[in-house]
């Protein structure tokens, strides 16, 4: 399954299966290779708070140093009852290859709305995390080039984030970046949010220092680390910018926010 995920090397173009030069073997027949996988660039993140989720994504699709798009959302809500998202609680991030994404967008949200419809209730978040886990099992063997992150509330209306490998492992967190510029945005999140590497004021000396636990944080403070992440990985990334696309689901609802990012 590695080879399936191997990047083009350097020089090469970025991920097209019709870049590859056909091969001549030893005894002269020419060899024809098919990559059906290239990388769409761009990231995601989730936070969870006390009464609320928030996943957020950029807005820019490459191909290599192409950019194909400056607005292309890589965020959305589950089991909406039409266009306009009414009545959808649940929202899927995803990123890597465009394509996949939005066909592993457009299965689950059908499997969410026939609940609705054979059951008479929506689907929880916990049913749907468990349903994409299925999903992506399921095509293990040619999986869907995604990276993943569901969130909404739970039973007791607290915040919920799923992260997904491609091939459907899958845990539940407080806090998950992905796609191109994770490296750059998990360790910040580590810090502001799971609060790794702080400790309590006076607690103590070198290893006898408590650490600070981890507590939900409010909502502004959220959306603000939020902005700052994705502000900080387009001055060193050049995959992700343009906009940023944040949906924040409450027991209200889900409220979609966007913000203009460099684009350059």
């Amino acid at each position: 399954m590695a080879s399936a995920f191997m990047q083009p090397g350097f020089g090469e173009a970025p991920g097209y299966s019709f870049s590859q030069a056909p091969t001549v073997a030893a005894s002269g027949a020419r060899e024809h290779s098919f990559y059906p996988y290239t990388d769409n660039g761009g990231s995601t993140l989730g936070i969870t708070g006390q009464d609320f989720a928030i996943l957020a994504g950029d807005t820019r699709s490459t191909s290599g140093y192409n950019i194909n798009t400056r607005y292309a959302p890589k965020v959305f809500r589950i089991g909406s009852d039409d266009e306009s998202g009414a009545g959808g609680h649940i929202v899927l991030a995803v990123c890597g290859f465009a394509a996949d994404g939005e066909a592993l967008k457009e299965r689950l949200d059908a499997m969410v709305k026939m609940y609705r419809y054979q059951h008479g209730k929506p689907m929880s978040v916990k049913a749907c995390a468990q349903r994409l886990a299925t999903i992506l099992y399921q095509k293990r063997f040619f999986p869907y080039y995604v990276h993943a992150i569901l969130g909404g509330l739970d039973e007791e209306g607290k915040g919920a984030l799923y992260s997904y490998d491609p091939v459907g492992s899958y845990e539940r967190e407080q806090c998950r970046a992905a796609g191109a510029a994770a490296s750059l945005i998990m360790p910040f999140l580590d810090n502001q949010v799971n609060f790794k590497n702080q400790f309590v004021p006076g607690s103590g000396v070198g290893h006898f220092l408590e650490a600070r636990e981890p507590l939900p944080l409010p909502r502004k403070d959220v959306e603000e680390l939020v902005r700052d992440a994705f502000s900080s990985a387009v001055e060193r990334h050049i995959e992700v910018g343009d906009g940023l696309q944040m949906m924040v689901i409450t027991k209200d609802g889900v409220e979609e926010i966007y913000h203009p990012l460099k684009r350059d």
